[in-house]
């Protein structure tokens, strides 16, 4: 079994922003990406820089409330969804969520653990967390490739 895993240190928002355009510029598209961490690590600071890096000019904030949010101004389209509001597969039918997991852009999925069962075979897992014994604004980002069929351990 292959794990692929990239580690990232962050000591600012800026840093977290540029490890998200860096995410973006080697975007593919039909890729899914789940993106894990507690509140106020700095998710949306990452899919910010996400955005940019696919050359989204528009701004980009949580949708936390809508559950997804649709930027097609950029070189391909980045579907981000927060599931922290969702209670069963049910609800994820009735928002579509399959034309965003098997889109034509980026999928990025916050709280994705809470929908473990509906995601695809294989994605991008993204931990994001804090440590403040290195400091208030430190983060570590941990970027790893998943494959639900060779991993025994998560």
């Amino acid at each position: 079994m292959e794990i692929r895993e990239m580690i990232y240190e962050s000591y600012k928002p800026e840093d977290t922003f540029a490890i998200g355009e860096k995410i973006g510029r080697g975007a593919k598209r039909g890729q899914l990406c789940t993106l894990t961490g507690d509140l106020g690590v700095g998710k949306t600071v990452l899919t910010q820089g996400i955005a940019r890096g696919l050359d989204i000019g528009e701004p980009v904030n949580s949708p936390t409330f809508t559950i997804v949010q649709v930027y097609e101004s950029g070189r391909m389209p980045l579907y981000h969804l927060d599931v922290y509001r969702i209670g069963d597969a049910e609800e994820m039918d009735e928002i579509g969520y399959e034309d965003y997991f098997y889109g034509e852009g980026l999928c990025i999925v916050e709280w994705a653990d809470r929908i473990g069962e509906l995601l695809p075979e294989k994605y991008v897992g993204i931990t994001i967390e804090k440590d403040l014994e290195k400091g208030f604004d430190y983060r570590k980002i941990v970027i790893r490739q998943v494959n639900k069929d060779e991993d025994t351990g998560d």
